[in-house]
């Protein structure tokens, strides 16, 4: 029997989503940041159809985004 993983990188991406709620005591910049990070994470899994790779690529590239807007 072949197991799909293809869910568990949108898993932990929500997962890292909804846990930024505990970021109260970080800077602006810090928090943007974060956020970025959260939603690219969230994109890359859904455009890559939930390769690891698509995932942590979406967050690099959203922590970056949030970093530098916030600036």
């Amino acid at each position: 029997m072949k197991r799909s993983h293809g869910i568990l990188p949108i898993v932990i991406a929500i997962t890292l989503s909804l846990g930024l709620g505990a970021c109260g005591g970080m800077s602006r910049q810090g928090q943007n940041t974060a956020v970025g990070a959260g939603i690219g994470a969230i994109g890359g899994a859904v455009l890559t159809g939930g390769s690891a790779a698509g995932t942590i690529g979406g967050a690099v590239v959203g922590g970056v985004v949030g970093h530098e807007v916030s600036k």
